[in-house]
């Protein structure tokens, strides 16, 4: 409410035409109804404007009830009132007070608009982020997301931490090309890819070429070939040719993207890297200064053409590990030399708190914020001790299965473990069975203990486990489904000299174990 005459009007005019000399205007947020047959209703129902008569005070000559119209949508009212001495309003107010409502009216709605897709476009990058703070064995894990674009809050730029089998973790950081909501969807299509990539236990090298297929997909509407030879058959409405090359090279740089994909290992405190033209991870070890890993670049995704190469490192016992993307050492008045020398200094100031850290880099260096997206990922190496880890190596020999159950029982009587022993004896005698039957070469076997329990049988032998459903008449068939079914998580990944298959149990807790259904053990028969 405003007011050329006075800062205070009697409360029946402050009350927009309410029935009573007590009624007050309405308090921000709340709802006002006005009586049905009033002008102010009518002009809301009609979307058009109508006339008030004057207050029976007599303050009020004249008043307009204008509605806001939107794309046909009445978002809301205002009213224009004269009072007594002033000239009637004409058909020249009546068209100024519309016109002036009309474009108030179209600022709210987009108001609204950018409210709505504000909150999706939040929505959406939080879903696409790791919740809270990642968890992975042999890793203390701190990481940050800074979007270039403030008003949007989303971008392009992503980190992912991800589980594997045998306690290892896959550290992922990427940078779309692009800003805004439209790179912040390609790069949600692009995590889920890498995490599906990532599931299949690849190696690093592996991962990216898949990735670079998908990126280049993608960046193709209807397959990239498919636009080609439609000639005049079939009924389907299809753009026109320069429409859809534009939108073709639109979307092939909304996809075109850098990544690098590391897998650390916590029992030998080993790194692999690839990446596909995105920069060098760095890397500060105890006593030592900050250095980039030298992992060759390739091309970026979407690129395709190069194949990808992999550099494994040791790393020492509490170095920092450090992945990031361009935003963090990159402005235009900071050359990316420049920036990198500056992130090495930074990393190697005093030891503090990983989120400490975090927060130090990013206050300490030139990121001109609001210029591009930052994905900030930093881990410090804690590798599993020693006495975490029970490796053996079985001759090829039957003996070798009851040797295995024996290794494993006493070793988990060492952890205190016992509740665990009868499942993984039976669950380690089916794999180094299975090995013995189907593999090739000597067998190790392997338990590791963190937040799980995780064993290992290695083979040389290249055919994967394929889980079956045994026929009634089967004497043998079900002991992968006996591992699936007391097991939390099982699997097999191929390795360089042949496979391994593992399987994963829960800690005990201290709550008995649940026992298995009717229909469980039925299962298995």
């Amino acid at each position: 409410h405003a007011s050329a005459v006075s800062d205070a009007l009697p409360p029946a005019v402050a009350g927009s035409g309410a029935p009573g000399p007590d009624d007050l205007p309405p308090a921000l947020g709340s709802v006002h109804r006005f009586p049905f047959g009033s002008p102010c209703a009518m002009a809301l129902r009609s979307g058009r404007v109508e006339d008030v008569p004057g207050d029976e005070m007599g303050f009020v000559q004249s008043t307009l009830a204008v509605p806001m119209v939107a794309h046909d949508t009445v978002v809301g009212l205002v009213q224009f009132s004269r009072t007594k001495g002033s000239e009637p309003f004409g058909e020249r107010d009546r068209a100024l007070a519309t016109e002036l409502a009309a474009r108030a009216a179209v600022c709210i709605d987009n108001a609204r608009l950018y409210r709505r897709e504000h909150e999706r476009a939040l929505i959406l990058q939080r879903s696409l982020l790791p919740p809270g703070d990642p968890e992975a064995a042999g890793l203390d894990i701190a990481c940050r997301y800074l979007p270039g674009n403030t008003a949007t809050e989303v971008g392009g730029d992503w980190f992912d931490v991800i589980e594997l089998p045998g306690h290892r973790t896959a550290l992922v950081v990427g940078d779309v090309m692009g800003r805004g909501l439209r790179a912040a969807v390609a790069m949600g299509e692009l995590r889920t890819a890498v995490r599906t990539l990532a599931l299949l236990d690849l190696e690093p090298a592996e991962v990216l070429s898949a990735l670079d297929e998908v990126a280049r997909g993608l960046g193709s509407p209807g397959g990239g070939e498919r636009s080609e030879g439609l000639g005049g058959s079939g009924g389907a409405q299809w753009p026109s040719r320069a429409a859809q090359k534009s939108r073709e090279a639109d979307l092939s740089e909304v996809y075109l993207a850098t990544c690098v994909y590391a897998v650390y290992d916590p029992v030998t405190r080993r790194c692999t890297f690839a990446n596909a033209g995105h920069l060098p991870p760095a890397v500060v070890e105890p006593g030592r200064p900050a250095r980039l890993i030298d992992v060759p670049p390739g091309m970026p995704l979407g690129v395709g053409g190069e194949p990808f190469e992999e550099v494994e490192v040791e790393l020492a016992e509490n170095a920092l590990l450090t992945l990031y993307t361009d935003g963090l050492v990159e402005s235009r008045d900071q050359p990316l030399d420049e920036g990198l020398d500056a992130l090495r200094a930074v990393l190697t100031g005093p030891q503090m708190e990983l989120e400490d850290a975090c927060d130090h880099v990013l206050s300490t260096l030139d990121t001109r914020h609001g210029e591009d997206d930052i994905a900030l990922l930093m881990a410090r190496i804690q590798g599993l001790p020693g006495e975490a880890v029970g490796d053996w190596t079985l001759p090829r020999e039957p003996r070798s299965v009851g040797r295995a159950r024996d290794l494993a029982r006493t070793q988990l009587v060492a952890w205190d473990l016992d509740d665990l022993v009868d499942t993984t004896e039976l669950l380690v005698s089916e794999l180094v069975t299975n090995a013995l039957r189907y593999g090739e070469g000597e067998i190790r076997l392997r338990l590791l203990r963190d937040r799980t329990l995780v064993c290992e049988v290695w083979d040389a032998g290249l055919v994967q486990p394929r889980r079956r459903r045994a026929r009634d008449t089967d004497e043998g068939g079900r002991g992968l489904q006996l591992v699936g079914l007391l097991s939390a998580a099982w699997g097999s990944r191929r390795t360089p000299r042949g496979k391994t298959v593992w399987f994963e149990l829960a800690l005990p807790d201290g709550a008995p174990a649940a026992e298995l259904s009717v229909e469980q053990l039925l299962s298995m028969y």
